[in-house]
């Protein structure tokens, strides 16, 4: 499946938006509580205005309707605490549930998404999209999005105050916003660069992370500490330096810049006040109120100032987090209850290649039956779990086509397909959780006597009943507690759990020992009765009883049919079987 962007996307911004819109109604309270919090907090200078300039006088007559305003002043502040804690909560929620949507979104496109792009993408980096990149921008609505509002709103009211008290100086005022946005483009411009790296460093750090504790062991074994240190140190420096430009812009265009005019602006009004007083045309009270409310103007700016940088790092990771969204997936479709297939695999001339023009596969041609077991063998990249993930559907093949029961698997559905098929991987993974789970999946079809009975064909109960908690007994870090065996033998029951028509066997017998090897091959003779069996095998001695043997070698079929054709023939396969079983190849 092609992974190209979808044309014409829409901005990182409308996207943004539109994910604010599915709340639009909460959004519009949220502003209307705020409009009535604004008010409430910019009447308190005005009532100041008007004490100082009407009642502020000896006569103790005066002294009522003062008390009275002082009143409404407290009266007013506490509405305003009211409607600021009503606002919050209600922005601050309401952003909370934008970025779990949006992180749903995204974790369930990545299961929509070709495993192509997981063959070329660190899973650090997944992760760092779905736990960092969402969380960034998060910030952006919970941070950004309620200070510029507040904000914002608190401006708009500050300037018609303003006006009211005095309109030539507060059109005079008017310069100040389009300064502070010019400043603030001046920021954006230079800032972005740096948090874009910071963000690609994060990325980088946390691939890096996950792969040295995933193969810790190795890094240990081969006294790789150092070097791997060493490795991250580059990527953790880098980040470093370019936070600390970044913080440069930031320092110096916030408060700073800020500061700085808004004294200056002070300053003048202070002056046209002082000079107009001298010619008795304003009043005092008007003069406090005006400079109160010059005042004000500044935090807001500061305010937008300090998330600028929470803002930018969030538009850098939403372009992270749509780039994704935007990759072309499958979607995950319902499965309706259908007659169990019969499990006749057919291979017609397929031709298939992970990177165009290098093929891997060529003009494979094989039918396995009913009840039939095929074993494909060969040397490392010889196309034999390519074969398997073809089957699978993780691809599609360039060139012929792919058949269950004469049905092209191309015209089917994912879930469809996979419905009626079971896998044993080599290496086993076992999910957290309890062991019942780790072979039922939670499907509704799957009893506990089911699970039991999985379990003991394969040879599994003997020991799962000896551990303390039995078939509750919890797995942890992927059955890290239990043996490679024990690990393989679960996850073979896991596959028979589910009563598959089409069962494959990934090289399921490499990693264990021959005792437990005897056990799965005494139970692949009882459930493979019925089932069409497809096997990659290293260890040959574990198909000598295949119906078929498929030999493939650099991307195409060298020789075919079951285990003593194959040794008459004398060719690959034999040289092979002689060479694991420590006799002379003739030859």
């Amino acid at each position: 499946m092609s992974q190209l962007q979808h044309p014409q996307q829409p901005t990182t911004t409308r996207r943004l938006i539109a994910y604010a819109l599915v709340y639009k109604f909460r959004i519009i309270g949220a502003m209307l509580i705020l409009c009535c919090a604004v008010g409430a907090e910019l009447a308190g200078p005005y009532i100041t205005k008007t004490i100082i300039d009407q009642h502020l006088t000896p006569d103790v007559s005066q002294m009522g309707p003062v008390l009275k305003l002082i009143g409404l002043y407290m009266g007013l502040l506490l509405i305003a605490s009211v409607c600021n804690y009503s606002q919050a909560y209600l922005l601050q929620s309401t952003a909370l549930q934008i970025i779990k949507n949006m992180r749903m979104d995204l974790m369930r496109h990545i299961q929509r998404i070709s495993l192509r792009y997981f063959d070329n993408t660190p899973i650090g980096q997944v992760v760092s999209r779905i736990a960092n990149d969402t969380e960034a921008v998060r910030d952006l609505f919970m941070s950004f999005m309620a200070t510029f509002v507040v904000s914002m709103m608190q401006l708009v009211g500050i300037y018609v105050a303003l006006f009211i008290l005095d309109w030539k100086l507060a059109a005079f005022c008017l310069v100040l916003p389009p300064i502070f946005v010019l400043i603030m483009r001046i920021h954006l411009k230079y800032s972005k660069i740096f948090i874009t790296i910071m963000r690609a460093r994060l990325s980088d750090m946390n691939a890096m992370i996950n792969e040295s504790i995933v193969v810790m062991p190795i890094i240990q074994a081969f006294r790789r500490e150092k070097v791997t240190l060493e490795e991250f140190e580059v990527l953790n420096k880098d980040r470093y330096v370019n936070q600390v430009k970044q913080f440069r812009i930031y320092a110096l265009s916030s408060r700073n810049v800020v500061g700085t005019i808004g004294s200056l602006v002070t300053a003048m009004v202070i002056w046209y006040f002082g000079h107009a007083s001298l010619q008795a045309v304003i009043s005092f009270g008007v003069f406090y109120a005006f400079i109160d409310y010059l005042g004000r103007i500044f935090q807001p700016i500061i305010g937008i100032f300090d998330q600028l940088t929470n803002a930018q790092r969030a538009f850098v990771s939403a372009d992270k987090v749509f780039t994704i969204l935007d990759m072309e997936g499958q979607d995950v479709e319902k499965v309706e209850r259908t007659a169990r297939p019969e499990g006749i695999v057919k291979f017609e001339n397929v031709t298939f290649a992970y990177k165009e023009g290098e093929n891997v596969l060529k003009h494979i041609s094989f039918e396995a039956r009913k009840g039939e077991t095929v074993a494909l063998v060969g040397h490392t990249g010889s196309g034999k779990s390519s074969i398997m993930n073809l089957l699978l559907g993780f691809y599609e093949p360039a060139e012929g086509r792919i058949t269950i029961d004469g049905n092209d698997i191309t015209q089917m559905s994912k879930q469809a397909l996979r419905k009626d098929m079971g896998i044993v991987l080599q290496d086993p993974f076992l999910f957290a959780g309890d062991i019942k789970f780790n072979v039922s999946l939670y499907e509704e079809d799957i009893s506990l006597d089911r699970v039991k009975s999985a379990l003991r064909d394969v040879g599994a109960a003997t020991f799962i009943e000896q551990l303390p908690n039995g078939y509750d007994e919890q797995v942890v870090e992927r059955g890290s507690t239990l043996s490679s065996g024990q690990r393989q033998l679960i996850s073979f029951a896991r596959a028979l759990a589910f009563d598959p028509s089409i069962l494959i066997l990934d090289e399921a017998t490499a990693s264990i020992d021959s005792e437990t090897e005897g056990l799965i091959q005494q139970a692949l003779k009882v459930v493979s009765e019925g089932r069409t069996t497809l096997v990659i095998a290293h260890r040959l001695s574990t198909i000598r009883d295949a119906d078929q043997i498929l030999v493939l070698h650099r991307g195409e079929i060298a020789e075919r049919g079951n285990h003593d054709t194959l040794m008459a023939l004398g060719g690959r396969y034999a040289k092979m079987y002689q060479l694991q079983k420590g006799e002379a190849v003739v030859g």
